[in-house]
């Protein structure tokens, strides 16, 4: 493995659920004395908002980015990550090809059935089968990562508060160096946007890191957008159908309304006319 791909994928938003003993004792500030109330825990604050095509009622997902945050997750979060809620069948949301589908799915190697020594054997994907895991069990991840399994990405863009927005902060939150007077430890990284502001993980986009079929320059921006977009849509799949049928509803009942206004117009013509 290379060292580009190890620290792209090193632990991709893990440990951002469990804070260190250093990152707790760092975090906490001095005890109001016993007299005063005490002070009503801080809410934590808001991302920036960005502009999200599938952003509103009728939003619609960018395939294009779709496609691009696919990259940047197989070849970057998949190294740690799994996100096991999705079969490779599910990529024809994002408007790839049954080809293109069948081909990424058959490059990856799922454990096969024992051969007739009793050996594990191997065989490779196919689109029915679930994304494949970086690490065969949830205990294995934990005692490879420092004692935490790395979290499944799936659900990960509704799990976290303000979605897309507090993704894309977070993976654009890495300062190198940090501020003036910040905290610094040991082997851990300043980031804005994660409790403590320090973190393990070394920060997984770097510019050119991957490269976009479609010639789109690949900055850590434009990772982290496509990426943020991909996560939301793992999380929800199904939200461009929804919305277009939403639209189709929407717009039967405008016709019904208008039709019922011309009949009640029509009606009470008659009665005046009377």
């Amino acid at each position: 493995m290379s060292v580009r791909a190890f620290l792209g994928g090193a632990c991709l938003l893990s440990g951002l659920f469990l804070a260190t003993p250093e990152q707790t004792a760092l975090a906490q500030t001095p005890s109001a004395p016993a007299s005063s109330p005490a002070a009503a825990p801080a809410e934590p604050a808001a991302p920036p908002h960005q502009k999200w095509s599938f952003d509103g009622a009728f939003g619609q997902f960018d395939q294009a980015s779709l496609q691009r945050g696919f990259l940047v997750y197989d070849h970057v979060c998949s190294t740690c990550h799994g996100m096991r809620s999705l079969t490779y069948n599910d990529l024809a949301g994002i408007g790839l090809s049954s080809k293109a589908i069948s081909d990424l799915a058959h490059s990856k190697q799922f454990p096969g059935p024992v051969d007739e020594d009793g050996q594990p054997t191997t065989r490779p994907g196919t689109p029915d089968d679930h994304f494949k895991s970086p690490f065969p069990s949830e205990a294995a991840a934990a005692a490879m990562m420092g004692g935490v399994a790395p979290p499944d990405q799936s659900r990960l863009a509704l799990i976290k508060p303000h979605g897309a927005d507090w993704l894309y902060a977070f993976l654009t939150g890495y300062r190198m160096p940090p501020p003036p007077g910040a905290p610094m430890v040991p082997g851990k990284f300043y980031n804005e946007w994660t409790d403590g502001h320090l973190i393990g993980m070394p920060p997984p986009l770097v510019e050119g890191g991957v490269s976009f079929p479609d010639g789109t320059k690949a900055t850590v921006d434009q990772q982290a957008r496509d990426v943020s977009t991909f996560l939301v849509w793992a999380a929800d799949p199904h939200r461009n159908a929804r919305h277009h049928i939403g639209k189709g509803v929407v717009l039967y009942l405008i016709v019904l309304l208008l039709l019922a206004i011309a009949w009640k117009k029509k009606i009470w013509k008659r009665l005046d006319g009377n």
